[in-house]
């Protein structure tokens, strides 16, 4: 059996880990008033996994022995577990799927090989054998990247680059590194640490995601601001296709046409299946912390990001929440006893005294990297701009503790699952000049989708991954749902996807497309820009065998279907099935 981490196969994370509110004593009722639930409810657990339906593999002997001897038999798997876990991502519609037994195809074998060599060997048998090629990382996406189509009936091979977990080779002259795609998170930092660097792409998936399914989805970290997102950090890759390997060069510019180096970042896996990656790295930072700030409001959180992304100042993180993620964050927080406590009081005293409205203030985080003297420096530009836009600083405690927690907050999910309620995320980018219109726009539409349910639905907000010209939105949403989650869900979430459109935003900032976002590409970039991503597609895999389905999708919705499923207070009424474009 082999030892590639997986998370487990009913949730987010691995077995043992989870979400407890019973030290958080403002959790309770902040939960009952966002949307009615009393988490005290003793929860329901997922089913066990032999409850589970699970079709047999469709798969001739003569391929799987083929596969076989190309991986070794304990790296070519066809049991049931193994297979579930390579269905889907982790996405709330991925969840709720597996909670409600309702798997329509698993993949019918899963490899894990050794190098690139063995990646080859296994494409091109899955080519000759007409077979589909599902590249599978650490299984954290929650845009639909990795289910395969419903009504697929050729065998389908999840392609799981777990063992090419390795950093190969640190050029210190260039700063450059060359890993492999399946390397996740926390082994590619550990690594690179241990001879003083840093990738410094850290997304909210980082300990359960890899290179290659950053480089796929076009990912986004959290300290983005400072190293760019991971379209700014591949700088050269390899990627197998049928015969032959892509190799791009990390070279720092060229001008050789449009960039492949592009086409394929992004691509979820529609174009071949990525090996190596060789990224730009950086020298571990002498000081590395994040400063927490209060706002007054919204607006004016907003307008410091905004002024802070204009400035001399270059922070790794610029993040702000909205009065209501700000009053879930509190939320969480653990009892505080002693002199924290009351200096806690006393703040808020102040800030009333002061004319603050207590709940519409705004929590944000900056981060900041580098030389004593730089961190020093830029934290007083910053703390110039937070002032003037009558925004205070609260120290360093809260930041030490939203960064040690930040990649906890998946967990919620199933804490909520358990006990009937469903809560997913999406996210936008849109300039600055529009982002407050995209914020109104959102939370409009779903609580419009909530009455229309007839639902006690929840919505909150921050804003991250300021650029020059705008940001990113980064909404979650949460309900009580019915007998039919997934129905209920899908009007909530098309409701928030169609609203970005209307006011100008992107369908996806850093999620990826898969198949939930694809029913929007045409509104995002055009029916040309369709034709010629469809173009590309037909060209370079004209039988359709990587990962089928992706980015454009079988289908695509059109805004009046949109609109319709919206307007419907039928909760279980099915999406509408438009034509195919």
């Amino acid at each position: 059996m082999t030892d590639v981490k997986h998370m487990k196969w009913w949730g987010w994370g691995v077995e043992g880990v989870g979400f407890h509110f019973e030290d958080k004593p403002d959790f309770v009722p902040f939960v009952q008033k966002a949307v009615a639930l009393d988490v005290r409810t003793p929860p329901v657990p997922p089913l066990s996994f032999d409850q589970l339906t699970v079709a047999p593999p469709r798969l001739s002997p003569s391929f799987e022995a083929e596969l076989v001897a190309i991986v070794g038999e304990d790296n070519a798997h066809t049991s049931d577990e193994v297979r579930v876990v390579h269905t889907y991502g982790k996405s709330i519609r991925d969840l709720l799927r597996i909670r409600r037994n309702e798997i329509a195809r698993v993949p019918d074998i899963v490899v894990y090989p050794a190098d690139e060599w063995d990646v080859q060997q296994i494409v091109d048998a899955a080519v000759s054998q007409g077979a589909v090629i599902i590249p599978f990382g650490g299984g954290s996406n929650i845009a639909g990247s990795l289910e395969p189509l419903p009504d697929e009936q050729r065998t389908i091979v999840s392609l799981d680059l777990g063992r090419l977990n390795q950093v190969l080779e640190i050029d210190e002259g260039s700063g450059l590194a060359r890993i492999q795609a399946g390397a996740q998170g926390p082994d590619i930092e550990e690594q690179l640490g241990a001879k003083g660097w840093t990738l410094g792409h850290f997304p909210d998936s980082f300990t359960h995601s890899t290179l290659g399914g950053w480089v796929a989805t076009r990912s986004s970290g959290m300290q983005s601001d400072k190293y760019g997102d991971i379209a700014d950090i591949a700088r050269g890759l390899r990627m197998v296709r049928p015969g032959t390997v892509v190799e791009l060069r990390p070279l720092p510019s060229t001008s050789t046409g449009p960039s492949v180096r592009e086409m394929i970042i992004g691509s979820e896996g529609r174009l071949g299946v990525i090996t190596e990656v060789t990224v730009q790295v950086h020298r571990t930072p002498e000081v590395r912390e994040v400063q927490a700030y209060f706002f007054p409001n919204w607006k004016a959180g907003l307008a410091a990001m905004h002024e802070i992304s204009e400035s001399d100042a270059s922070p790794s993180v610029t993040r702000v929440s909205d009065a209501r993620e700000s009053g879930f964050s509190l939320a969480t927080r653990k009892a505080s006893k002693g002199v924290t406590g009351a200096a806690q009081s006393v703040l808020m005293s102040v800030l009333k005294r002061r004319g603050w409205v207590l709940d519409d203030m705004c929590l944000s985080f900056i981060g900041y990297e580098g030389a004593a003297s730089h961190v020093s420096y830029e934290k007083k530009l910053v703390g110039a701009i937070v002032k003037k836009h009558g925004g205070i600083g609260v120290g360093k405690g809260p930041g030490a503790l939203y960064d040690q927690k930040k990649f906890d907050t998946p967990y919620l999910r199933d804490f909520l699952l358990d006990r009937g309620a469903a809560a997913d995320v999406s996210e936008t980018a849109a300039p600055w000049s529009r982002l407050q219109e995209v914020y109104d726009t959102t939370v409009a539409a779903a609580q419009r989708a909530y009455d229309a349910l007839g639902v006690h639905g929840w919505i909150m907000c921050h804003l991250s991954h300021s650029y020059h010209s705008g940001a990113c939105l980064y909404f979650t949403f949460a309900f009580v749902h019915g007998d039919d989650p997934i129905a209920q869900y899908e009007v909530v979430k098309y409701s928030i996807q169609q609203a970005f459109q209307d006011a100008g935003g992107t369908l996806s900032h850093h999620h990826g497309v898969g198949v939930e976002h694809a029913p929007w590409m045409e509104q995002d970039i055009s029916a040309g820009g369709v034709a010629l991503i469809q173009g590309l597609f037909d060209s370079a895999d004209p039988q359709h065998l990587f990962n089928p389905g992706k980015v454009l999708g079988p289908v695509q919705l059109g805004k009046a279907d949109v609109e319709l499923l919206v307007e419907s207070t039928d909760a279980k009424r099915a999406v509408p099935a438009p034509a195919e474009h």
